[in-house]
């Protein structure tokens, strides 16, 4: 595979829902063996990408979906299991734990739920794409520190 393949799905799974950045660097310095300098701020910006869009668009296209049964019964699962996970937190930590909730580097946590999570609960939309960026680079130097960690542990066992 080229090296510009290697980067279009390094870039394409940081951008998506779920893989986000934490399945990004793994594949790009365990597997495609990648510029960790290169591919961090890379994949930072891939990560952070879609935010912007989901604060912005998420109402109409909520409005929109939510006219069919299937739509509204998937959203409102979605929309009560992100409430669940984060409403303590944010009602009363709101930036600090919107930064610690995109940060930690664990499933369903990261940019797209930072980013529901901000929308669900009406944070204003420039502090929420400062905080939500915040996060994002934090975890991806957590992800990158351990990854990096055990690619060399697996190359140079103790």
């Amino acid at each position: 595979m080229s090296v510009l393949m290697q980067w279009l799905w390094v870039l394409l799974l940081a951008m998506m829902p779920i893989s986000e950045l934490r399945g990004a660097i793994p594949l790009a310095l365990g597997a495609y063996h990648l510029d960790p300098w290169l591919a961090l701020p890379l994949i930072i910006a891939a990560n952070f990408l879609p935010v912007p869009f989901i604060l912005l668009f998420l109402r109409p296209v909520e409005d929109f979906l939510r006219q069919w049964p299937f739509w509204d019964r998937l959203m409102s699962r979605i929309f009560e299991h992100t409430r669940h996970k984060t409403q303590k937190r944010i009602e009363r930590w709101e930036s600090l734990a919107l930064v610690l909730f995109v940060a930690v580097p664990l499933p369903v946590t990261g940019a797209w739920t930072g980013s529901l999570a901000a929308y669900l609960f009406g944070l204003d939309f420039k502090k929420s794409l400062v905080y939500i960026f915040l996060g994002v680079c934090i975890a991806g130097v957590i992800v990158t520190t351990a990854v990096t960690a055990g690619v060399n542990w697996l190359v140079k066992p103790p």
